[in-house]
């Protein structure tokens, strides 16, 4: 699944709030959007489509009802499914090496992954 830069801001928002979010809450929500807010409904469209969202209800908005909004995916798993897409599959171990470099482990982390290796 590909996600264009917008989208992915949307999916940063939802991923954030670990929660169903409205349209308008979304909109709130979202910092430094490079998006207008009168495009966010085709965003939430083109996402339901490609599964990246889905439909979680609804909740009351004044005198009407709106849609709420959850990630179909977590955002490690959307991350995975892009490394999946590439025609070149990366070494595990390379890849996972050089994530460390970049972004450092804290020493829990560090024990936590070690665990997960030795299964």
């Amino acid at each position: 699944m590909y996600l264009t830069k917008n989208e992915i801001e949307i999916m940063d928002v939802l991923w954030k709030a670990g929660k169903a979010l409205s349209r308008g809450e979304i909109l709130s929500h979202s910092e430094d959007k490079s998006w207008m807010d009168s495009s966010v409904h085709i965003l939430l469209n083109s996402m339901l489509k490609k599964g990246a969202i889905r439909e979680a209800g609804f909740v009351k908005c004044g005198k009407t009802c709106g849609r709420v909004y959850e990630a179909a995916l977590s955002c490690e798993e959307y991350y995975i499914s892009t490394l999946d897409s590439t025609r070149t599959r990366p070494d595990p171990v390379q890849l996972l090496a050089a994530y460390i470099d970049r972004i450092g482990l804290k020493e829990e982390e560090r024990s936590a992954m070690k665990t997960i290796l030795d299964r």
